[in-house]
């Protein structure tokens, strides 16, 4: 599948940088603090795309949140710096063919945890949108991603996202925009998107002649 479109827009975990490991470490021990297994925590509330903040605040007490907020982040932190993520197969690569104003990384993760993974694994975007950002919805609605296009300075119809989830997939045909989907989470038929790949191995990019990006996904 080709597009011509003027910038793209990531998803971070599993989309740039691999940290599922990291997180299901992190995620089972916070857990088990409180008294839960993690399988125990993920039938409560609905975790997948959602901000820490939400899900930390649907499992615990009101009066225990912001602390359990506090040592999540902390934790999840000190695990990327321990060496807990590395790039998906290919990011550096097609990060190292855009220029920095043609792309952004649109994530639910916190900040300070999303800059700390993402530099772990060598990417550091001049536009990141995350969970701390001045957004009132969060993927699956469009919000995150018209936030984007609209610091980078282009339409939201040439804009194309890649995900891996199908949350961010939604939230990106919302947004009015095309999609490439990757299987580092979910199986191909779990996905829809306009082009399917393994991961970003499978794609390419290139500035043309009229200064539009040429993608090539597959």
């Amino acid at each position: 599948m080709q597009f011509s479109a003027s910038a793209l827009l990531f998803d971070s975990d599993e989309t740039l940088v691999s940290s599922l490991r990291s997180v299901k470490r992190v995620w089972s021990a916070w857990a088990e603090s409180y008294g839960m297994t993690l399988e125990e925590a993920m039938a409560r509330v609905e975790v997948h795309g959602r901000p820490a903040a939400e899900i930390v605040a649907a499992l615990l007490p009101a009066g225990q949140a912001a602390e359990g907020l506090r040592r999540l982040v902390d934790a999840e932190v000190a695990d990327a710096l321990a060496g807990g993520v590395e790039p998906v197969p290919g990011a550096l690569a097609l990060l190292a063919s855009l220029p920095q104003d043609r792309w952004a990384v649109v994530t639910s993760s916190s900040r300070r945890v999303a800059e700390t993974r993402l530099a772990q694994a060598g990417i550091e975007p001049k536009f990141l949108i995350t969970s701390d950002d001045d957004l009132t919805h969060y993927k699956p609605h469009p919000e995150p991603f018209l936030l984007a296009a609209e610091r980078l300075g282009f339409d939201p119809a040439r804009c194309v996202v890649v995900e891996d989830a199908p949350a961010g997939l939604t939230a990106g045909r919302a947004a009015g925009m095309a999609t490439i989907a990757l299987t580092t989470t979910h199986r191909p038929e779990e996905l829809r998107a306009d082009a399917v790949v393994a991961d970003l191995t499978a794609v390419s990019a290139r500035v043309t002649g009229t200064g539009e990006l040429e993608i090539v996904a597959g």
